[in-house]
């Protein structure tokens, strides 16, 4: 064999690895966004449900539902203080 095919060879898979890796990595993004707003709507959505009960809302419009799917978890930890520091 040629040195120069194997050279080409060699180029020809880092290249298609690179591509992947710059392929990869937005899904792996999305999929985390994802994953964060799924847990964060079912936690706000605990929240609403068993706080009925004890007089603890948090509303769900837009602002809510960005905050909880960027943040997930913390992003209802972050509104529910929010909501005490205004209304108290």
């Amino acid at each position: 064999m040629d040195l120069n095919i194997i050279i080409a060879f060699v180029l020809g898979l880092l290249l298609i690895y690179l591509i992947g890796r710059v392929m990869l990595i937005p899904l792996k993004l999305v999929f985390k966004l994802l994953i964060n707003a799924v847990v964060g709507g079912v936690v706000l959505w605990i929240i609403n449900y068993f706080g009925a009960y004890i007089n603890i809302h948090i509303p769900l419009n837009p602002v809510t539902a960005l905050t909880v799917g960027f943040l997930g978890i913390p992003g209802v930890v972050l509104l529910f203080v929010i909501q005490q520091i205004i209304l108290r």
